[in-house]
Order: C-alpha cells, then sequence, then structure tokens
C-alpha cells in the first residue's frame, strides 16, 4: 500500500479558486502510514512550494525532506 501524504491533505474548492492544503500534517499523516504499515509514501515537494506551479499550497518544502526520511525509517525499522 501507499500512502499519498500531500493529496490526502489537500483542500479543493478555496475561495480564491486554487487548491489549497495543511503541508504542516505532512509528518504526522506520514509517520500514521508507516506506522501502521504503508510499504511506500507519496509526497509531493518543491524548493519554493509558494512558486509551484500546482499543488504548492500542499507541498512539503523540499529542505524538509531528508529530515523526515530519516524519522521515518527510525519508525519503520522499530515496528520491524
Amino acid at each position: 500500500m501507499v500512502l499519498d501524504c500531500t493529496h490526502s491533505l489537500q483542500q479543493p474548492n478555496q475561495s480564491s479558486g486554487v487548491t489549497g492544503g495543511r503541508p504542516a500534517l505532512i509528518e504526522t499523516i506520514a509517520r500514521a502510514g508507516i506506522a501502521v504499515g504503508a510499504d511506500g509514501l507519496f509526497i509531493e515537494t518543491h524548493p519554493k512550494p509558494s512558486e509551484a506551479k500546482s499543488d504548492g499550497a500542499n507541498m512539503l518544502p523540499l529542505d524538509r525532506l531528508e529530515a523526515l526520511l530519516e524519522r521515518l525509517v527510525r519508525i519503520r525499522q522499530a515496528i520491524l
């Protein structure tokens, strides 16, 4: 099973006409997914999410990805 962390937090139909999101919860969703046995994660990322052409409002900034993956690997190792 692959968990789509970023689209799970997407908030469509914002009044601005642009899809919103809750990127602050990406790590929470990812950690929960790994803890219950997800085999993979889909996480949209961008160096500057506010400048992304699509889905920027629910992306993880690229500079936060490596540390998140390291934490997720530790969770995965703990449950194996």
